[in-house]
């Protein structure tokens, strides 16, 4: 039992490995895309009580990269799309 949960293991883990490699290929061949995305930023204040005030900060572009895993240092478009607020703590 221990030595086919390796093997599923370690499968899961080449098949991981060769999708983020493809993803990276396919981005450098698109060129590298890049992105942007409007997001709404907070800053958090702590207060007594284990209280938090928010105050708005104003909107921001923020890169991402068009790809499934992020790239270049920025966050794939489809995951910032679904975050756009940001929470300055």
């Amino acid at each position: 039992m221990v030595r086919i949960l390796k093997w599923v293991l370690m499968g899961l883990v080449v098949a991981a490995a060769v999708v983020y490699i493809g993803d990276w290929v396919v981005w450098k061949a698109r060129g590298g895309p890049l992105g942007s995305v409007t997001v709404s930023r907070f800053v958090v204040a702590s207060l007594k009580g284990n209280k938090e005030e928010y105050y708005p900060d104003g909107r921001a572009d923020v890169d991402c990269s068009k790809s499934l895993f992020p790239q270049a240092g920025a966050g794939s478009c489809w995951w910032v799309e679904g975050h756009r607020v940001v929470f300055d703590r």
